[in-house]
């Protein structure tokens, strides 16, 4: 009947009927947005530093195609797979993440970056994903087993996790993994005390980084008060919106994104409100949406409480990212370099957010569910 036929025992065909397609397609929709966007936003940017008009766009799309396939392949996983796989990258995320400290690139103030041959390496990119894992498979082992310190040894590597972010500094990336690890905590119904320890960490941190960090300072300055500082991009940022209208000047006709100096990366949403318009906005954000609600559909009845928690804790990821981009270019939320997953321009995020959703696909790939367990690990 054909190589993808329900009786079909391969690899393929197995794969095919158990992901979840309407999931796998509305991120195919979001990457044609990304190629789209970074087709329109990048040229000016290149041209401004001097570089060929379709630089970013042609790297970009040399890391999106390796990026997709990397995604199906851990889409193909089993369970098991899925945790080795996150425990490798994080330990090899540690190392980089300390190389980085001593040796990595410094970048607008910031420690984050491993230069190599045509490539820079963001560690913390890949930290982020597999320590989400890492963590929900320890909490979901002490749901298993009480006597197991499962919430003892994922709060350990936080901590470690943390401390090396913090040191770069990365407040956004370490604000995105504490929100993460707290969802994972919740999600798995563990004592609130623990909840609001993980939460009073994140104020004292996000305090001690206004009073010690210049930059982090100035930004929130200039969210609360405009008149503080240089807020020309936010500004930019605005018009951009406002000159977009509903439907929009075009793609590549925009005219306020010459002026934006990051509008291939941390502002493209805004590029997406010049030029395709409060229309194609609008649908943008729902489907970020749609894949956050059909992703935590998916695991809602799963017996398996390491699922529940990985995915949950991935898309959680996944949607703070989004909603970080779009609120601090809509001056919702104070300013802050965070790419808009599967659209902006960035090799590493692009591939770690490959990874995160290869991971999602192989986690919610399962059909024989019943009903959410309080146990279940049989990883």
């Amino acid at each position: 009947m054909g190589y993808f036929s329900r009786t079909n025992t391969s690899l393929a065909a197995r794969w095919w009927w158990t992901v979840d397609r309407a999931l796998l397609a509305m991120i195919g929709i979001i990457i044609i947005f990304g190629i789209v966007l970074v087709m329109a936003a990048s040229p000016p940017v290149a041209m401004r530093i001097g570089l060929d008009e379709y630089h970013f766009f042609i790297r970009h799309m040399m890391v999106l195609v390796p990026s997709v396939v990397i995604m199906l392949i851990i889409s193909l996983l089993d369970i098991r797979n899925i945790w080795r796989l996150a425990a490798l990258m994080l330990a090899g995320s540690f190392v980089c993440l300390v190389y980085v400290l001593g040796f990595g690139v410094e970048i607008k103030g910031a420690q984050r970056w491993i230069h190599l041959p045509g490539f820079s390496l963001q560690p913390s990119e890949f930290a982020k994903p597999a320590f989400i894992v890492v963590a929900a498979w320890f909490v979901a082992k002490q749901k298993d087993k009480k006597e197991f310190p499962g919430i003892k040894v994922a709060a350990i590597l936080y901590g470690v996790l943390a401390s090396l972010l913090i040191l770069q500094p990365d407040m956004g990336m370490t604000f995105i993994v504490t929100s993460c690890f707290v969802a994972i905590v919740f999600m798995a119904g563990m004592p609130l005390r623990i909840i609001v320890l993980l939460s009073g960490f994140a104020v004292v941190a996000a305090t001690i980084a206004y009073f010690t960090l210049s930059h982090v300072q100035s930004r929130v300055d200039r969210f609360l008060n405009p008149e503080s500082g240089d807020t020309f991009q936010i500004e930019k940022s605005l018009d951009a919106f406002k000159n977009g209208g509903i439907f929009g000047t075009g793609p590549g006709q925009g005219t306020v994104k010459l002026k934006i100096p990051d509008a291939h990366a941390d502002f493209i949403f805004s590029v997406a409100g010049e030029e395709l318009g409060l229309f194609f906005v609008v649908i943008l954000v729902a489907l970020f949406g749609a894949v956050i609600l059909r992703g935590f559909s998916r695991i809602m009845d799963s017996e398996n409480m390491f699922v529940i928690l990985a995915a949950g804790g991935l898309l959680t990821m996944f949607g703070l990212q989004a909603l970080i981009h779009m609120g601090s270019a809509l001056s919702l939320l104070p300013t802050k370099g965070m790419t808009l997953p599967f659209i902006s321009y960035g090799g590493s995020s692009l591939l770690s957010m490959s990874v995160a959703f290869g991971m999602v696909l192989a986690l919610t790939r399962r059909q024989t569910r019943s009903g959410i367990a309080q146990a279940g690990l049989s990883v």
